[in-house]
Formats: C-alpha cells, structure tokens, sequence
C-alpha cells in the first residue's frame, strides 16, 4: 500500500474507510454526519481535507478512539498497513482496555436457551405449566 506525501490530499472519510475504522466510505461519511468523528475537537464535514499530525477522536461500535494521523492514504489495504496510518493515544488504549474488562465482567442476563422463538419441546413444558396452574 503506497502511503501519500505531505502535499497529497486525501478526504476525512476516504481516510477512515483506508484506516479500517469503518467497512464503507458510506459508513464512514454517516458516523462523520452523524457527530461520531471529530477533527482538533471540531465537528467536521466527510470532504475534509485531513493533514499530517491531526488529532482525531473517532466513536465506532467496537470502541472510541483518539488518534494522530501518521500517513495519509485513500486507498484501503491490509490491516497491518492500515495500522500504520495512525497512532493511537496511551490514554485512548487504557479506555478501551477498561470498558473492554467492564463489559465482561458484567452480568450476562441473558438464557441461552431463550433466545428466539421457543422450541417445541420448551412450548409443550409451558403449555403443561399453563395448564397445571390454571386450574388452581
């Protein structure tokens, strides 16, 4: 993957589609529309034009992130590469690592065997619950 040079330019959300932040340009132009992604703590539009050394502060579905622009690329590639388009805050990595542990920690309320419809065998055992108790 061919990395651009200073003078290139290269738009916010093509950026993050090459960054892997986002599986489509139109997810990426979406959260960017949507508030989800900010540029030095400034609400931008999916044509900006990003710059080395940006800050960027990026909440997508598996975390939020803040990171400075190493490279600029609109083309998309192997994640190893796209790592290497940015460089992500200490700070950004221990928040994510501490929701992360949070959210496994938490209780699961969920049965695994209610999940969709019920079974026959599970709709006979309440149809006969029903009917033991309905007659009381």
């Amino acid at each position: 993957m061919a990395t651009m040079t200073d003078n290139d330019k290269v738009r916010l959300d093509k950026w993050l589609w090459a960054a892997r932040f986002f599986k489509t340009r139109v997810l990426a132009s979406g959260a960017i529309e949507g508030g989800h992604v900010q540029v030095n703590d400034e609400r931008p539009k999916p044509a900006r034009v990003l710059r080395l050394g940006d800050r960027l502060r990026i909440r997508t579905a598996h975390g939020e992130f803040e990171v400075t622009v190493a490279a600029l690329s609109d083309r998309r590639g192997p994640a190893e590469q796209a790592r290497l388009l940015y460089q992500e805050t200490a700070d950004s990595m221990a928040r994510r690592e501490a929701a992360a542990l949070e959210q496994a920690l938490a209780p699961q309320f969920e049965h695994p065997l209610s999940k969709g419809r019920p079974t026959k065998k599970w709709r006979r055992q309440l149809d006969r619950f029903d009917h033991k108790h309905s007659k009381d």
